[in-house]
């Protein structure tokens, strides 16, 4: 993840900030959901947009915000998909470090020669 804000610009020329939320390899595409750091108009505070990292003739990348609604939904579910599978890893951790605390706290509790 970049920690670094993005900063784009719009037709008028005026430049945003944006947080890098997630990066999407999908489809044989790479897609970046980006929130805003500076109020927008029309943008509520909760909402992120769907950039396509594209390159240019140059071979520099660009970000090319998604106007495809059907591929932005499909975006932001792999998004939650993969933050669903981070929470059961991070709950499945959680429950592997309590078990071997309480090992841990059995063992230094445990009347010598008895076994596990």
């Amino acid at each position: 993840n970049n920690f670094d804000p993005i900063v784009l610009a719009d037709d008028n020329g005026d430049s945003y900030n944006f947080e890098q939320v997630a990066i999407i390899p999908m489809d044989n595409e790479t897609y970046v959901i980006l929130k805003p750091m500076d109020k927008m108009e029309g943008v509520e505070d909760d909402e992120a947009f769907v950039f396509k990292i594209t390159k240019d003739e140059k071979g520099e990348s660009r970000l090319v915000i998604e106007d495809n609604d059907e591929i932005g939904e499909k975006v932001f579910n792999e998004y939650y998909k993969l933050l669903d599978e981070e929470e059961s890893e991070n709950y499945m951790n959680d429950v592997r470090l309590a078990y071997h605390r309480t090992k841990m706290i059995d063992i230094n509790h445990m009347e010598e020669g008895e076994d596990l």
